[in-house]
């Protein structure tokens, strides 16, 4: 394949030579003029990646130039001429020049490409250790976004985002790529608006003295908060494996701050849990069968639940609060209603912490009361695993299976409404 692409570079320049370059007279068709000498330098830019390396002809008595990537089988033409690298490694290049003369093909000469990798803030924003892509997102609390003035003085610190917000996906990638995620909608002026899902690239300028810096190419690109940064250049405050603080510094001369953290899936599944704070619910005596038993494959085979309006008292008052803190609370009001006897007895009033997480088999989501005897909606719910899988939510409603369903194992479907 090289031997092909130099052949087709020859033959490329061989063309105008011909036409331009030949004179004919009575005795021969020679060309005219000495024979090129082809050489060349190179300047590799260490200040930034990707990394971009400039080549410069220094041959004599030539006047075309055809560069060829040795590798990556590709050319370029002129006398000098830039070429971005992407992937560290070594690559080797050769000019051939072309003058009056004839043509000349040059010694091949290898480039270094470093490896932006062992640069540790790069390592961390793309997750060079493990996929080599990381996705990041807003932290789902209070001063996520801070804007400041210039020298430094707080301007303004924000509250609990807007779950628009917190489900934006930022992936950061090792070959310089960033593709922004709204998961359906851009928070623009303080509002819910149009996504602005793009993807685009990113240049990494490391620094010895300063912040590394991260900035976007194209238009419309951003990071965290669209607003219009300048330059589209973001100061790395901070990064880590939980971490990735940015600045940005706005037209006005203001500057913002984002907090990011490795993006979650259940986010939005806990701001709808927890409304962000502190969330009750209660179980849905208004639906039809609130509570079914059965198996994974049958629901409702063992209990098809009861009509709207039918559950006990005692079980249709209970109150079952999450917060943001993985505290689960349960108010029982008076009483609760046991499976040992199916009947109203004594409240079992108690908290739980609980952990959230992916669910393991049906569901948007799970999580754990890890705390022994906790339950929800009812008291022989799940009793060892303490699993509840999220089939569905939204702010007010909310349908839970109780217990993993693993080996075929009895599961209650569990229908709840915001309180």
């Amino acid at each position: 394949m090289k031997n092909i692409v130099r052949i087709a570079a020859l033959a490329l320049l061989s063309v105008p030579l011909l036409l331009g370059s030949c004179s004919k007279d009575d005795d021969d068709n020679q060309l005219e003029g000495a024979v090129p000498q082809s050489s060349f330098t190179f300047q590799v830019n260490t200040t930034e990646f990707p990394t971009v390396v400039t080549f410069t002809s220094t041959s004599q008595d030539g006047f075309l130039y055809q560069w060829n990537f040795l590798g990556d089988n590709a050319v370029a033409s002129g006398p000098t001429v830039k070429r971005t690298y992407t992937r560290p490694g070594t690559y080797e290049v050769e000019l051939i020049t072309a003058g009056k003369g004839g043509t000349s093909i040059s010694s091949k000469q290898t480039i270094t490409i470093p490896d932006a990798c062992t640069n540790a803030s790069f390592n961390k924003l793309v997750g060079c250790a493990s996929s080599g892509t990381r996705v990041w997102s807003f932290i789902n609390t209070p001063g996520a976004i801070v804007k400041e003035t210039a020298a430094g003085v707080q301007l303004s610190s924000s509250g609990a985002l807007l779950a628009c917000q917190l489900d934006d996906q930022f992936a950061f990638s090792n070959n310089f790529t960033v593709n922004y995620e709204s998961g359906g909608e851009t928070v623009q002026n303080g509002t819910c608006g149009t996504s602005l899902s793009r993807g685009g690239s990113f240049v990494f300028r490391p620094s010895s003295t300063g912040n590394p810096q991260i900035v976007l190419q194209g238009k419309g690109g951003f990071i965290g908060a669209p607003d219009s940064v300048a330059n589209k250049t973001y100061d790395i405050l901070d990064v880590s494996d939980t971490r990735l603080r940015l600045r940005g510094t706005n037209p006005d001369g203001t500057r913002t701050i984002i907090t990011l953290a490795p993006y979650d899936a259940t986010a939005p599944i806990r701001l709808l849990l927890t409304g962000g704070s502190s969330k009750t619910w209660m179980l849905d005596n208004a639906a039809d069968a609130p509570i079914v038993v059965g198996t994974e494959a049958a629901p409702t085979s063992y209990f098809a639940g009861v009509k709207p309006g039918e559950l006990p008292g005692c079980q249709s008052d209970d109150e079952y609060t999450f917060s943001d803190a993985n505290l689960f609370s349960y108010d029982a009001k008076a009483e609760t209603f046991s499976a040992n006897g199916y009947s109203c007895q004594a409240a079992q009033t108690g908290t739980s912490p609980f952990v959230l997480g992916p669910a393991s088999g049906a569901g948007l989501a799970q999580f754990t009361l890890t705390r022994s005897g906790a339950f929800i909606a009812a008291t022989d719910a799940s009793p060892t695993e303490r699993v509840y899988r999220i089939l569905s939510i939204d702010d007010k409603k909310m349908t839970l299976r109780a217990g993993s369903g693993q080996n075929n194992g009895t599961v209650f479907t569990i229908k709840l409404v915001a309180k």
